[in-house]
């Protein structure tokens, strides 16, 4: 055997992606140049690695052994470098986070500090579903994630960050009401819904069994920015995170429709494996956003306070 590094690193990237193309890109390097590494690396064994099935690229049972075998040498590897600029007081290695897609309005607050503390830093955020989240938490493919609710199957730790506020919404042509309705209004109105397994579909479907209500659900859409777009549209209301609708408001382009029981509050967490080791810069970032959470978030975030 004489596999290179580099090869290594190529191998673990086309495993993650699954597309020469992708590992390129992410890699910084040309797809001949992978695709001549692979092949290297594909000559030192007996048995394949991988297979084209329908133009697509898989992994065989031997390839994902070798691919999990590289992913610890290359662990071992960052760790050695990580201790190394360490003792020049230097953080550097990947933080690896998962983020549900109402998150994104978040995370980047609670990052940029800290990023910018350690420039040397590589990070790698997945903005993604919350199916695709706790995929991600129980194949242990990140260091942390950013949920509003905790996933139960799990055995997980978390870090309670800040209060999340969910409001009915309207268009900006709503009349707004002088009065707070009742929540009967809510079967009357034609609600666009988040995916199935989506955090604010969750709270809003206990809010609704909690207070015996019938609703009709006009649309479902996969991402909170699809349902902003089809509320702007006049297609119907949802209830929606304060999070990501400020400058809609701002703008009078969305209208919170006051109703009882309204706003339902839950609760962003960090989250991650019950027995998770840390890298350095994990344990950082979370020794971080511990002294330094209750300060970003008066900075960044007391305007959702002030929204009744």
């Amino acid at each position: 055997m004489n596999y290179t590094f580099s090869q290594l690193r190529i191998f673990s990237k086309v495993r993650e992606t699954l597309s020469i193309t992708r590992a390129a890109e992410e890699l910084h390097l040309t797809q001949p140049a992978v695709s001549i590494q692979l092949k290297k690396f594909q000559a030192q064994f007996d048995l394949p690695l991988t297979e084209v099935v329908g133009r697509r690229l898989h992994f065989t049972d031997f390839g994902h052994e070798i691919a999990d075998a590289a992913d610890k040498i290359l662990d071992e590897v960052m760790a050695i470098d990580a201790r190394t600029h360490a003792r020049k007081g230097k953080l550097t290695g990947v933080l690896k986070l998962s983020v549900v897609s109402t998150g994104k309005y978040v995370m980047p607050h609670l990052l940029s500090g800290f990023v910018n503390k350690h420039p040397e830093l590589e990070l790698k955020m997945d903005v993604t579903n919350k199916a695709r989240v706790v995929q991600s938490l129980a194949q242990n493919e990140v260091d942390f994630a950013l949920v509003s609710v905790l996933p139960a199957q799990l055995r997980l730790q978390s870090l309670e960050l800040m209060k999340n506020k969910l409001y009915v919404v309207g268009n900006g042509q709503q009349q707004v009401r002088k009065t707070t309705a009742p929540q009967s209004l809510l079967e009357t109105l034609p609600l666009i819904y988040r995916e199935a397994g989506s955090g604010t579909r969750h709270v809003f479907e206990q809010f609704l069994l909690r207070n015996k209500l019938r609703v009709k659900m006009k649309m479902e859409l996969t991402s909170n920015e699809a349902v902003k777009q089809a509320v702007l549209a006049g297609m119907g209301y949802s209830i929606m995170p304060l999070i990501g609708i400020k400058n809609e408001l701002n703008s009078g382009e969305l209208r919170i429709i006051p109703v009882k029981g309204f706003p339902i509050l839950s609760i962003w967490y960090l989250t991650w494996l019950k027995d998770k080791q840390h890298s350095h810069a994990a344990s950082a970032f979370l020794q971080y956003l511990k002294t330094e959470k209750a300060n970003i978030i008066a900075e960044r975030f007391k305007w959702i306070d002030q929204i009744k």
